[in-house]
């Protein structure tokens, strides 16, 4: 599901990506901090099933009418250029985010950029940050437990996670506009190093608060900096299968992630040892 409005938003802009990606990405952080909220009420006032039965009506007659009608893969379909501006294609994709992008005449297929060391290297940097995010939310709980922190601690560190990453994506896509996508990935990086130091002291309730606030901020980065870098670097025209390539390393990650954080556990009977050499992925592939 994730692949298919990425994108969509890549192939109906340009100079605004950015800025599209982060309101895009409003919706779920939005949806992160409501929809829990709206499921426990209508299960505490009805119960689970009719629950079930409520979101599957509003996908039915909602949900599929916008997407048949009001969804269209590309503007060229309906008369339209990137941006909603007259002129040239290739000549709006001069500069966008601060990083030079093909020519629309230069669009790489996926063959041809899996010849080159930069699809490598973002693929490896989309899969970290995803395995870092995935191990430390399913064993936060845990973590904050061994640090002697509740688990009601934990459940604040993920709400405020998502109440800063609803700010920080809107200023994420202003921020991709003025610096390159490289140096933005280089950041994050930085920040996925900090967040895992942070996790081995914080001990108590003012350190998992600043934990909590840093971490919307590297969420706010990431998604919008790791939707923007495939059609930047790679153009608009074959940019759902570079995409499909890059939401399956994202998959692998998160699904990876909290492995090697519940094996370190089981065999040291402590997170130490496991946030120690998964320092060693963000500062190691900060270089790429």
């Amino acid at each position: 599901m994730s692949l298919i409005p990425n994108t969509l938003v890549a192939q109906w802009f340009i100079k605004k990506r950015g800025i599209a990606f982060s309101i895009m990405t409003l919706g779920s952080f939005a949806s992160a901090m409501i929809f829990p909220i709206v499921n426990t009420w209508l299960i505490d006032t009805w119960n689970w099933q009719f629950a079930w039965r409520f979101w599957g009506v509003l996908l039915l007659f909602i949900f599929v009418p916008i997407a048949l009608i009001g969804v269209r893969n590309k503007p060229e379909e309906v008369g339209l250029l990137p941006d909603g501006i007259n002129g040239d294609v290739g000549n709006q994709a001069q500069q966008v985010m601060g990083t030079p992008i093909m020519e629309a005449t230069e669009d790489w297929t996926l063959k041809e950029a899996m010849k080159t060391k930069a699809f490598w290297a973002i693929l490896i940097c989309v899969g970290i940050p995803a395995m870092v995010n995935t191990g430390i939310t399913f064993h936060i709980i845990s973590i904050f437990d061994t640090n002697n922190l509740s688990a009601e601690a934990a459940a604040i560190v993920l709400s405020l996670m998502a109440v800063v990453g609803i700010p920080m994506s809107l200023i994420s896509g202003y921020v991709t506009e003025k610096v390159k996508t490289n140096y933005l990935l280089l950041v994050i990086f930085l920040i996925e190093f900090i967040l895992l130091l942070m996790l081995l002291i914080t001990t108590n309730i003012y350190m998992a608060f600043a934990f909590g606030i840093l971490w919307g901020i590297a969420n706010g980065l990431e998604r919008i900096g790791l939707n923007v870098i495939w059609p930047n670097y790679f153009g608009r025209k074959y940019i759902g299968s570079i995409n499909g390539i890059g939401v399956t390393m994202g998959v692998l990650g998160s699904a990876f992630g909290p492995l090697p954080f519940g094996v370190g556990f089981d065999i040291f009977h402590s997170y130490t040892p496991v946030l120690l050499a998964t320092l060693l992925f963000p500062l190691g592939y900060s270089v790429l």
